[in-house]
């Protein structure tokens, strides 16, 4: 959520920023009700002063034995226009805070503007391209020849885009998330948590999934839950409502959890396969910044995950993300995508994003000055881990052989025990 102070006194600025993320807002009327807000606590606060005065002259009134059932009507009138206006406050707050958070957050000054996707620059690329002597396979090919995953059955138990891993491949799907969380634990220091995978709408509304994205989600009517679409969501929350001293950031958290999207308005793009599920597994990163260094914290947590692909040994390469491809909530944004050599495209499996204090707004989040005392709203971050469908389509079919086996990188060795590196 975006603090009306800014709006109000950076109103052309925050007006280009939203409309480069080709979001159309009336900042004409959020800027009425916010003046007409301020005008009834202005009127309010000398009422309440003129009710003192008032109280006062009863009092002495009433010391001296005089009559003050003038005065006492005064009172009384006061305190029912002061209730009106009560009540006035309310319901313009509330209908202000509703547009309010319909309002994306403006794009980084350094964010590249743009309309959309297509003109996102690509900032970084590593590793060589993987071109063998024989006709690649595709990752649904080398899935059900090596008996990895079973797309029918799975689609028998909770429909289309829920997938079922079987033998060896429910083991690499543990393997690649036993990996990621012991890399982000071990080498960059973050710290784990498992969090529910469910979430109220308070803590659905701090990460911006709400109001904005409720048709992609899938809710749980009778106790008013959300499966999270993200761990960004539990963990993010994890500090709702907190003050955090200025000398314990940044906090890292890393955390594993199986994701839930609806993904509304997505028919028949990319179905095939992993490309595109309701279900999936993701480890995720957060971070809890102080606003000065949020920014050298997003790179940091970028190379985070690019590790991990390093690590693996997988070709990838970084997008920025112009101003019309950024999320709703993001000031700034990469993608990294993998190269999948069987499907012959690129495959986007980690997104990087600073709010600055947009989230932090929405759910209190706040530190303590160490030295001056004063208590701010922190920056948050988040970025995937990485997310292991695409991961794992990129992975067969970068190691995959001439016989139709896949032989898997050996930093993977540890963690596919006696089922071995060798998918044959």
């Amino acid at each position: 959520m975006l603090d009306i102070q800014k709006i109000r006194e950076n109103v052309g600025y925050v007006r280009q920023g939203v409309l480069n993320k080709n979001v159309r807002i009336d900042f004409d009327a959020i800027l009425k009700l916010d003046q007409i807000r301020r005008d009834v606590i202005a009127e309010v606060e000398v009422l309440k002063h003129d009710r003192n005065v008032v109280s006062k002259a009863v009092g002495s009134r009433k010391k001296n034995k005089e009559d003050a059932s003038d005065l006492i009507l005064q009172t009384r009138e006061i305190g029912q226009r002061i209730k009106a206006l009560d009540d006035q406050q309310k319901e313009t707050e509330l209908k202000l805070n509703e547009l309010l958070l319909e309002i994306p957050n403006v794009p980084h000054d350094s964010v590249p503007v743009g309309s959309d996707a297509a003109e996102n620059p690509v900032v970084k690329e590593w590793g060589s391209r993987f071109t063998p002597g024989f006709k690649l396979k595709t990752h649904l090919e080398l899935g059900e020849s090596l008996k990895l995953f079973d797309f029918p059955r799975g689609t028998k138990i909770a429909g289309p885009g829920f997938p079922l891993y079987t033998g060896k491949g429910a083991r690499l799907e543990r393997a690649l998330i036993n990996f990621m969380l012991d890399f982000h634990i071990d080498k960059h220091n973050y710290t784990e948590v498992l969090p529910p995978v469910v979430s109220d709408k308070k803590a659905m509304t701090t990460t911006g999934q709400l109001p904005k994205f409720a048709e992609d989600m899938y809710k749980i009517p009778q106790d008013d839950l959300y499966l999270i679409p993200t761990a960004e969501v539990p963990v993010t929350n994890i500090h709702q409502g907190e003050i955090l001293p200025e000398q314990d950031l940044p906090v890292r958290y890393c955390a594993y959890s199986a994701c839930f999207r609806r993904e509304a308005g997505s028919y028949g793009k990319d179905t095939r396969g992993f490309l595109r599920l309701h279900q999936f597994n993701k480890v995720e990163l957060v971070k809890f910044s102080h606003p000065s260094e949020s920014y050298s914290e997003l790179e940091k947590l970028r190379r985070d995950a690019e590790e991990i692909l390093e690590a693996l040994g997988l070709e990838y390469r970084v997008i920025e993300l112009v101003t019309g491809d950024l999320s709703f909530a993001a000031a700034k944004c990469y993608d990294l995508e993998l190269w999948a050599p069987g499907e012959d495209r690129w495959l986007e499996v980690s997104s990087c994003s600073n709010f600055e204090d947009f989230q932090a707004r929405r759910g209190a989040i706040r530190y303590k000055s160490q030295g001056s005392g004063k208590v701010q709203l922190l920056h948050t971050l988040n970025g995937s881990g990485v997310a292991t469908p695409r991961l794992l389509v990129a992975l067969l079919e970068t190691y995959q052989q001439e016989d139709g086996s896949v032989l898997l990188p050996e930093i993977l060795g540890p963690y596919m025990g006696s089922a071995g590196l060798h998918l044959r």
